[in-house]
């Protein structure tokens, strides 16, 4: 049975009619039918029915051009069934690329922050255990609250894995201990020099632990870390050995740390990320370190120790509390970052948040830099940044 659109009244490709090859005028006019009768023709409306009932068969033209159109609509729906796809793709790039953005932002910003008001407090309140001990505090808290109300899944841990954990608490309670020391003694810039040496230390306790020998090209990349670190101290106004000596051990632990995270091979659970690893590593500093607070230091963040040293009693608490805060969050955020790029890309945004945590600190405390200085500390994170790079360049298998 033959469709309206096999006389052409229905033209869904292109809009042009068909002429009828035989049959009645489409003005009116007349027909004969069966039985004797006459009928009248109708217009457009009746010849549809006529066709309907096979009066006038369509022609192969009109075949051929009904497939051809049905063609062009299927191609026509394919494509427009393709594009939201690929435009909805390329939104939801651009959606992950301002997240990655704007995780990096709070990277900076928080170190930023945390910088500035741990030198401040330090400034007044020379206690680097009392000081340390509050920021594990917050951080414990934090990691407490984020598990109670369920915004990051409690981890499911056994004995077996806190007891592989707790070496890496240990190095991370020294290292971050040692890094307020060095920040309480020293210009937050030069404390952050000291500490573009972290490659250097990360290749020699390699190396020495894990049998992990390096390129001829990385061992070249960490002489100008070297050379501009001492240029550096040496130029240096507020170099004094202990605030020196401290940035070195933080240096040393924090890479104790890295090395004994691949030797030990903490084994992860499906609960047990990167963040949930750090906040129990948090914890577990904080239960560390309480006690060696109370028999080093005693407390000297009481608001009577506090009053007796003349110190406003806001100021200090809400320096501390931000302080704190912040160092808790630039350490997630920097998980949060690791789970989306590779090792060197992160490695090179570190890099960079040191170069911004240097320059924002030099304009805050107007730390007073010499042209020597500045040339060392630019060339140690020249370095660092090289080192950053060529960490990606693999020695080639020995063909056996």
């Amino acid at each position: 049975m033959q469709s309206a659109a096999a006389v052409g009244f229905v033209r869904p490709c292109a809009a042009r009619a068909r002429p009828l090859a035989a049959g009645p005028s489409h003005r009116g006019g007349a027909v004969a039918v069966a039985g004797g009768g006459i009928r009248p023709v109708l217009p457009p409306r009746g010849l549809r029915l006529s066709a309907r009932a096979g009066l006038v068969p369509a022609s192969p033209l009109e075949e051929e051009e009904k497939r051809r159109c049905r063609a062009e609509r299927d191609v026509a729906a394919s494509a427009s069934a393709a594009a939201p796809g690929g435009s909805e793709e390329a939104r939801g790039g651009l959606v992950k690329t301002l997240q990655l953005g704007a995780l990096f932002g709070l990277w900076y910003l928080f170190n930023i922050y945390f910088n500035i008001y741990n030198k401040q407090v330090l400034k007044v309140l020379p206690y680097p255990i009392n000081i340390t001990t509050v920021q594990f505090a917050v951080g414990t808290t934090i990691a407490l609250f984020m598990w109670i109300t369920g915004i990051l899944k409690r981890p499911k841990i056994s004995g077996a894995q806190l007891l592989a954990i707790l070496p890496l608490a240990i190095v991370h309670t020294m290292g971050n201990l040692f890094t307020n020391m060095s920040l309480g003694k020293v210009a937050v810039s030069f404390t952050h020099t000291i500490k573009a040496m972290e490659p250097f230390f990360s290749v020699l306790l390699s190396a020495i632990f894990l049998g992990e020998l390096p390129t001829p090209w990385v061992v070249l990349s960490l002489l100008p870390i070297v050379g501009g670190v001492a240029l550096a101290s040496l130029t240096e106004a507020s170099f004094n050995w202990a605030g020196f000596w401290s940035a070195m051990a933080s240096n040393v632990t924090f890479q104790s740390r890295n090395v004994l995270s691949k030797k030990l091979m903490v084994k992860k659970e499906e609960s047990l990320d990167n963040i949930n690893l750090f906040s129990i590593i948090t914890v577990m500093s904080f239960f560390l370190l309480a006690p060696i607070t109370l028999l080093r230091e005693g407390v000297k963040v009481s608001p009577a120790v506090l009053q007796s040293a003349g110190l406003n009693l806001k100021q200090v608490y809400t320096r501390s509390l931000i302080a704190a805060f912040c160092f808790h969050a630039y350490q997630q955020v920097s998980y949060m970052i690791l789970a989306r790029v590779s090792p060197v890309t992160h490695s090179v945004g570190n890099c960079v948040k040191r170069v911004v945590v240097i320059v924002t600190s030099v304009l805050f405390f107007r730390t007073p830099v010499s042209p020597v200085n500045s040339l060392g500390t630019g060339v140690a994170l020249a370095g660092v940044f090289l080192y950053s790079q060529l960490k990606r360049l693999k020695p080639k298998a020995k063909a056996t």
